[in-house]
Formats: structure tokens, C-alpha cells, sequence
């Protein structure tokens, strides 16, 4: 099967999706406004194309306590090879919003996209929502996951969902709300690709006694394990839970979440901003558009990614 799929691409031509792509885009700051019907449920940014054409849109949630601007370098990246990413601050009168009620209102931005993201675009930018994926990193990661399991009702179907560095909880034993982990392999109710992207130092305890960011029970290894095919894994192993933020996270929360409480890897955080953003890019195109040959190229030879990949494994849809 996979040497049909790369034969059906083969002289298509190839992007070194660990690169920046050439695409052009700009970034959209939305404010929220309860006067206002036509704006969305929370603030976001949106990082489009200016480029004419139809482009599948990401919606992506942050981290525990993380602003969206935080990931501006690794959505750049994304953006630069033909998405829309769609942030929504999902924060409360600036403070972190807990369990459910976090996941219920992503679901009601992700709703939003229906009619209030096209009029936001550049002119001949479309939105194609037929290709919807949703993502996240860290508890963003896990919200992304619940609102695929129906935690959050919406209107719109997916195509494909990403966790980076994804977390469930505290520890194997105290998962935050809603528990969505149930410790049964493939027990996860999705009709829909998968990929998992986890770091090698995520369990492990940060400085300044922290505990660690993404503790073992609770992290990508078991949102992976309770996924169905097709899913993947990808492990960086060097690297830490914050280090595809950006280089200079903005205020002392910023800082003391991005550099201080999670173990940090010893390469620039470029690398790996690099490593996570080409391989969202490469599996994406692999099941979104059937461009299987950067997707391959990285499974047959996990060295095209900056990082060190430990863990690479691909389980395909039965046939």
C-alpha cells in the first residue's frame, strides 16, 4: 500500500517541510466582543496566506497558562507551506480557564469558523473547512483531543488531529477534567488520522523542583497508545514540553513557564520549533491532499528532522 501511495505522488515535486515554505501570509489579531454578533466567543489570532487559493484550516489550542502569541515562530512555520491556523485565547478576564468549561468553549469558536472566519481573510484567501483539523500543545493538546470525542458539541466535521506534547493531568492518577484517558489501547471513539508528537524530556522534573510537565501516565505516550489507526507517534527525544514556543515569551508567567518549571532541551529551540512544524506539515499533506512523499521520507529516515527522532512509528488504516 505505502509503495502505491508513492508512486501516485512521485514527480509531484517536494518541499523540505522542515524549512520555511514560500508562501507568503500575515498574522490577524480578532478581539472578542459581546456587542459585536459577528465576533468570535474568545480573542485569537489567525495566521493566513495572502497567497490566492483554498487552504485547510488548523485550529489550534495552547498550553496550561500559555498565551497563543507564545507560538507565533512555529504557526509561522505552518502557515509558510498553504494553512490556516486559527488561536483562540481561551483564557477567562486573563486567567486560565479550567476542565470543561474550557473544552466547551473551544467548541464554540471552532462553530465560529462556520460563518465569521471567511470575512477575516485576504481577498481570494479561502477557508476550507472541508479539511478541518484540530491541534494543540500540552492541556491544549488534551483539549484538542476532547473536543474530537465529542466533550464539546460542534457543528463542523474533522479531517486529522495533532496533540504536541499532549497532557492529561498531574499524574497516571489524577487526570484534570473531563477524564479522558480510560488506560484501554485504542479505546479513543475517532474516525480520523492521528498524529502524536512527544518530547523525551517532557517527563522529566523540571528546575527550581518543579515536577515534571508532562508526567509519565498522563502524556503523548498514552494519547498514542488509545488512538486508532491511522495514527502516528514522533518522539524528539532532547528536547523539552515548552521548547516549541518561541524564543522570548513575554512577561514573568511567560518566562518562569517557558524556562524555568519545564526541562529545556540543549540545542536552540529553532530546531525543534523546525522538527514539530515539518512533520504537522508532512502528515497533513500526506492525509489531507494523498502527497505521501515527505511524510514517507521522514518515516523511512527520521534524520531529515532537525531533532533527533527516538520514536517514530506509523500504523496505517487496515485495508
Amino acid at each position: 500500500m505505502m509503495a502505491q501511495r508513492r508512486e501516485a505522488v512521485m514527480g509531484s515535486g517536494s518541499t523540505d517541510v522542515f524549512e520555511k515554505g514560500d508562501i507568503h501570509w500575515k498574522k490577524v489579531n480578532v478581539d472578542s466582543s459581546i456587542a459585536n454578533s459577528s465576533s468570535p466567543p474568545k480573542p485569537l489570532l489567525i495566521f493566513t496566506p495572502t497567497l490566492p487559493g483554498a487552504y485547510p484550516v488548523i485550529f489550534f489550542c495552547h498550553g496550561f497558562c500559555v498565551r497563543n502569541n507564545f507560538y507565533s515562530e512555529l504557526l509561522a512555520h505552518i502557515v509558510s507551506h498553504g494553512f490556516i491556523l486559527v488561536a483562540p485565547q481561551l483564557f477567562c478576564n486573563g486567567l486560565p480557564m479550567f476542565g470543561p468549561c474550557e473544552v466547551k468553549l473551544a467548541g464554540k469558536v471552532v462553530d465560529w469558523l462556520a460563518k465569521g472566519l471567511q470575512p477575516l481573510l485576504p481577498e481570494n484567501v479561502e477557508a476550507n473547512l472541508e479539511k478541518l483539523v484540530l491541534s494543540g500543545h500540552s492541556k491544549g493538546g488534551k483539549t484538542a483531543f476532547a473536543v474530537a470525542l465529542g466533550y464539546a458539541k460542534t457543528t463542523l466535521k474533522f479531517s486529522a488531529l495533532i496533540g504536541i506534547d499532549p497532557v492529561a493531568g498531574f499524574s497516571k492518577h489524577c487526570q484534570t477534567l473531563p477524564r479522558i484517558l480510560t488506560r484501554v489501547p485504542r479505546s479513543f471513539n475517532l474516525d480520523m488520522p492521528v498524529a502524536v508528537i512527544g518530547t523525551g524530556l517532557g517527563p522529566i522534573k523540571g528546575k527550581c523542583w518543579a515536577p515534571p510537565c508532562a508526567p509519565e501516565g498522563a502524556n503523548h505516550r498514552e494519547f498514542f497508545d488509545e488512538c486508532k489507526p491511522p495514527r502516528a507517534h514522533f518522539v524528539a527525544s532532547d528536547f523539552g514540553h515548552m521548547d516549541m514556543l518561541d524564543d522570548d515569551t513575554e512577561g514573568v508567567v511567560g518566562t518562569v513557564l517557558s524556562k524555568c518549571l519545564c526541562r529545556n532541551g540543549r540545542g536552540p529551540r529553532d530546531l525543534m520549533r523546525r522538527t514539530v512544524g515539518g512533520l504537522v506539515v508532512a502528515f497533513l499533506r500526506a492525509h489531507l491532499n494523498g502527497q505521501w512523499k515527505d511524510f514517507e521520507a521522514v518515516l523511512g529516515d527520521p534524520s531529515h528532522a532537525p531533532t533527533k527522532l527516538d520514536h517514530v512509528v506509523y500504523l496505517p488504516a487496515p485495508s
